[in-house]
Order: C-alpha cells, then structure tokens, then sequence
C-alpha cells in the first residue's frame, strides 16, 4: 500500500508550479546554467583552427574518444574550452575515495564532520588541476602533429606558448565546469555533475537520431535493424526505470507504546535499492578508462612508427576500441568493482545497526548490534550482485550489437543509463519541492484555523 505522501505526491499536477516560486528560480536557474555550458562548448581553445579542426575530425571516430565525446556533448571534437569537460574531476573524487579508504588520516578528516568534507573537497580540486594539466599537455601535443600526413595543420602557431595556452585554458574550462555543477547543485535542481553529463548526452542525441533515419533512407541501414534498434532501445528505457525502483525492504519493529487503541507495536520498513550505487560505477569506470586512453590516443598522432613506445601506444589503442573483448572486460570490471565500492561508501551496516539500537528498533529474529549489522552486510551484499550485473549488461550489451550489427554510429547503454537515472532523479526532487510546498500550505491553512477558533 503507498504511503500518504506517495498519495499526495500523487496528486500533484503541473498546476502548482505557479506556486512554488522557489521552485521556479530553481529551475530557471539550471536552465540558465545549463545553457552556458551549452555555449562554452563552441568556444575554441586559442591557437586552434576550427576550419582545419572540423576537417581533421574524422580521424579520432570509430575510437573510444567517440565516448568521451558524448559525454562532452562534442566539445571534444571541436576542442573547446571544456574539451576535457567534468572527466577529470570525477577521477580525483574516485582518487580521494578510494585513498579515504586506504589512509587511516583521511579516514580520520572524514569523519571530522563538515570541515573534514570541505578540506576533502579541497583535496580533490587539486587534484582535478593535476590531471586536467597532464590531460591537456598531451591534447596539445597531439594537435600540433594532427593532420601532418594531410598537409592540415590544426595548431596555427605550434610551440610551447601553444602547449602552456591549451593546458590552462583546459584547466580553466574545467574547474568552471566543476564550480557551475555545485552551483546547480545547491541552488537548482538535482545533482550539477550529473546533469552537466546528461546535458551533453541529450546535444548529442539529435546527431545520433539523424544519422539513424538517414541510414534507414538511404539504404546503409537495413529497415529490419532499424525497427530492432527503436524496440531495443524503448525495451532498456522501461528495464532500466524499473531497476531502479525495485528494492528490497527490510521490516523494522519498535517497542510498544501505549496509544489510544491500547499497546501498540510501531512497524517500519528500510527500503535498500537493488541499485543502490546508481550511475556512478559507470562514470567512474568509464572516467578511469578515459584518462590514459585520451593521453595515447593524442600521444599516438606523434609517436606513431617511430619507436617501440609509439608500437605500444597504436597497439593499445586497437585493443581499446568500443566492443573490443579487452575494452569490453575492463569496463565490466570497473564496473562491477565501483558497484561494490561505492555501495559500501553509501550504506554502512555498522553506523545504521547502531542508530537503529539507541532508537530501540530491531529486525524481528535477529538481535540488535553486531549481528543486526552482519543481516545488513548479507542483504546487501546479495542485491548489490544483482544491481552489478544490471549495470555491466546494461553497459556492455549495447557495445556489443553496435559492433556485431555494425551500426555506423555509437548508441551506448550508458548514456542511456545516465539520461533515465538522472531525469528520474531530478523529477523525484522537483516533486519533493511541491509536495513540501504543499504541505506548507496545509500548515498555514491550520494556523490561520486554529487563529480563528480563538
């Protein structure tokens, strides 16, 4: 049975946004940002030619780069200003995580409360300048030489000032775009990082749409295959939004009290999501991922055939290719790693086994304390393997039929994992600002009742 505020949120249309204005700054104001980030990809970097750029661009397609520039919405193959986009930043969170997990010390700033996060936080803008340098370093290396077998030079003036402009407008570019997703973050809605990604995906979309029914028009494409891509990909939208709601609840029984009706038992229930990491172990696979391949994608334009290092870097590069079975096993590895990982970041059994004894909850059959918290690590340790196997075929099965059906275009899972999840999380926190708005309604209407009666 739903709850009553899964009824009243129910209940809610679009009539009450008139009402809630702070609602509508809110969403003006991701709108508005959203939009800038929009704009700041067709800002090239100083010292590139577009021209010479768009006609070079062929060259990085059909490579993993075509990923990562989906989640830049493109940016990266006009090199702009945010070519790298948020990918860097999200590796130093991964970095910071991982290491809070390994070092006693910055366990111990972690648990300092907020001061602890902000100097973690500081920790990983640092960080993010670090890899956004030796990122940029080496897309500035390999624009200068890209297109030196075209006689198209992509640089106008190569040199070092080229190489030092590049990587602090790379690193500039960056960390606006990390300041302007935790600006959306606190002033508008849903989570900034997330909704920078998706943004970029969606731009991208038309292209891939285009380029489908264009293949269906001209014959490239065989009309069987393009009805099997349209089922297909409605077919992962509905498997995916109904992943992400299922979870698995846990009944929580507190003493007796005396109420009205007698002694009465109070009755809970901890929902535990079967996804419970959500996006972020392909984000974070993928970031992993991205950051050498972009340094021997570009650094493979220069070493190409000169020495033993280029022979390595060319030879990387074809093992690293989208649907390859070495691309392929790594990702689902990420994967399955970060599911596990980033799981045990959000839910600690022992910290929720502890607050559920002082408050008096139990598990009816298991006692409070140490053996609640090892009920917990089981319960999630089991779904967490169902939700790591639904993102890795979520991820992977797309892979493979673009390169089995040799689709001449790239459909990832994952960004279709990160459109639904994302969209569903931001509808879920504008409905919680309406229903918080509504029921603040309901309270000045008893106020001004209970005013009245006096």
């Amino acid at each position: 049975m739903a709850s009553a505020a899964d009824q009243m949120a129910q209940s809610i249309s679009l009539s009450k946004f008139a009402k809630a204005t702070d609602l509508k700054k809110r969403l003006w104001f991701t709108i508005g940002a959203l939009i800038i980030f929009r704009l700041l990809s067709y800002v090239p970097l100083p010292g590139v030619d577009p021209t010479a750029l768009g006609l070079l661009s062929q060259q990085t397609q059909g490579g993993v780069l075509d990923f990562f520039n989906t989640f830049s919405g493109g940016s990266l193959s006009r090199m702009s200003l945010i070519a790298l986009g948020v990918m860097p930043y999200i590796t130093a969170s991964i970095v910071v995580q991982l290491a809070t997990s390994l070092s006693p010390t910055l366990a111990a700033i972690k648990k300092d409360g907020e001061s602890g996060r902000k100097r973690l936080n500081q920790y990983t803008r640092y960080g993010t300048v670090g890899l956004t340098a030796v990122q940029g370093y080496f897309i500035a290396v390999g624009l200068e030489t890209l297109g030196a077998a075209q006689g198209i030079q992509a640089v106008i003036e190569p040199g070092m000032m080229f190489r030092v402009a590049a990587v602090i407008s790379l690193i500039g570019g960056t960390m606006f775009l990390m300041w302007l997703g935790e600006q959306i973050t606190s002033r508008g809605i849903g989570n900034g990082v997330s909704l920078i990604i998706m943004a970029g995906i969606v731009a991208h979309l038309p292209v891939t749409l285009v380029n489908l029914l264009e293949g269906g028009r001209s014959g490239s494409l065989d009309p069987i295959k393009l009805i099997g891509i349209v089922v297909a990909v409605v077919v992962l939208i509905l498997f995916i939004c109904f992943m992400e709601r299922a979870q698995r609840r846990i009944l929580i029984q507190y003493p007796k009290r005396q109420t009205q009706r007698g002694m009465q038992a109070d009755r809970s229930h901890l929902p535990l999501k079967i996804n419970t990491a959500g996006v972020i172990p392909p984000i974070f696979a993928s970031s992993l991922l991205l950051m050498p391949l972009t340094i021997s994608q570009f650094a493979g334009q220069r070493v190409a055939g000169e020495s033993n290092w280029g022979d390595f870097i060319i030879t990387l590069n074809q093992y690293l290719q989208h649907g390859s079975p070495v691309y392929m096993l790594l990702y689902g590895a990420g994967i399955i790693f970060f599911s596990f990982f980033y799981t045990a970041v959000v839910f600690n059994p022992e910290e929720t086994a502890d607050n559920l004894k002082r408050n008096g909850g139990f598990i009816p059959g298991i006692r409070p304390g140490k053996n609640t918290e090892n009920y917990f690590d089981y319960v999630l340790t089991r779904i967490t393997v169902i939700g790591a196997a639904y993102l890795t075929i979520i991820c992977l099965l797309p892979e493979y039929l673009v390169t089995a059906l040799q689709i001449p275009f790239y459909l990832g899972g994952t960004s279709l994992l990160i459109v639904v999840n994302v969209t569903m999380d931001t509808v879920t926190q504008i409905q919680s600002h309406l229903l918080a708005h509504q029921y603040g309604d309901l309270i000045k209407k008893a106020k001004l009742k209970g005013n009245r009666l006096r």
